[in-house]
């Protein structure tokens, strides 16, 4: 392993609908992979080391999102974001550099994370929209989903709401907070009457957890659920897995919380 010698953290904001996630995979187009073709033209060499702060779903769009970048060279964090932002394609935008000290761990160091779930329902949604705002197309009663969200509130075991995990997964989680609002983030001439956003932070999420959140929260609208099962499901986890998964379209990363960031 390479002893770096100076380190940045990096905050970008992407469009997923034509990424695989941000993770490196073969014969798969991701953001990182992405990152990293642009580095190789900006420095002129592979000398160097992206760390993502987490994995993302295939088409999940980011707000904020967060790598470290590991150099042998000094390079002025002003210098790293003009370059980035000149050579980046026009789905991947960076928002900010910033020197760090050896002693950051970008994984260990993130302290919460929250997701936001753009959905429709009703009236078919005009094309356009398909790569920010989940249309779900039947009527759902947001009331009763409205009344449901808040049982997601607090510690529970989400061993029902993780995809595939292994014996050393921790299933104890807690949401912070778990809400759901009128979609105010797109507002034009495509935008659908019917447009809200499920909105849940934690200190972390399983595998899928959100979108398997967000499914649950589906079947309350749709009257396949009552707001009681769904608090049910968190204190009968033993159950079968939640099977009913939202799609990953929808799925924002809006924003990435460190701990004091050690310079």
């Amino acid at each position: 392993m390479a002893n770096w010698q100076h380190f940045y953290l990096i905050r970008i904001e992407f469009l997923g609908f034509r990424y695989h996630g941000w993770q490196k995979q073969a014969n798969y187009k991701s953001v990182h992979a992405m990152v990293d073709k642009t580095f190789d033209f900006i420095f002129q060499h592979s000398d160097y080391r992206t760390l993502g702060c987490g994995r993302t779903d295939a088409k999940v769009s980011a707000d904020d999102y967060a790598f470290e970048l590991f150099l042998n060279e000094e390079i002025a964090s002003s210098d790293i974001l003009t370059s980035l932002n000149r050579n980046l394609p026009a789905d991947i935008r960076a928002k900010s550099a910033e020197v760090v000290s050896r002693d950051f761990n970008i994984i260990q160091s993130a302290r919460t994370k929250e997701y936001h779930y753009h959905f429709s329902f009703g009236k078919k949604s005009h094309p356009y929209i398909a790569p920010f705002i989940r249309d779900f197309g039947e009527d759902l009663d947001i009331d009763k989903m409205l009344s449901a969200v808040k049982f997601f509130e607090g510690r529970h075991n989400f061993k029902r709401y993780a995809s595939k995990p292994s014996a050393e997964t921790e299933l104890e989680r807690e949401i912070l907070s778990a809400k759901i609002e009128v979609d105010r983030k797109f507002r034009g001439d495509f935008t659908p009457q019917n447009a809200f956003v499920f909105k849940v932070k934690a200190a972390g999420f399983l595998r899928y957890q959100v979108r398997l959140m967000m499914g649950a929260l589906i079947e309350v609208g749709r009257g396949n659920w009552s707001a009681e099962e769904l608090k049910q499901s968190l204190i009968d986890y033993n159950e079968a897995p939640i099977k009913h998964i939202a799609p990953s379209s929808g799925l924002v990363l809006h924003k990435v919380e460190f701990e004091d960031i050690l310079i």
